[in-house]
């Protein structure tokens, strides 16, 4: 079952914790949870493998995907 539909945390919620929970947490996420909040904070991102495979002959990693959170998260709080 999704992290997002049994920790009660929303996808927006997650993004606004303190960094060391957002840390902690993250490493609790599956590679479908990384790309179920990648897809849903940057809709025109390429996420899902079918998309990835036909787009660039590739599909994101867990540990990609990771990166590519904590990135998104960062650089949302260093604009507000």
């Amino acid at each position: 079952m999704s992290f997002w539909n049994t920790s009660g945390y929303s996808y927006h919620s997650f993004a606004d914790l303190p960094e060391q929970d957002v840390n902690r947490l993250i490493e609790n996420l599956t590679r479908e949870d990384l790309i179920e909040w990648l897809s849903w904070n940057d809709p025109n991102g390429i996420y899902e493998d079918e998309q990835s495979l036909k787009e660039i002959n590739n599909i994101m990693s867990r540990e990609e995907g990771m990166e590519i959170m904590l990135r998104h998260i960062n650089e949302s709080r260093s604009i507000t």
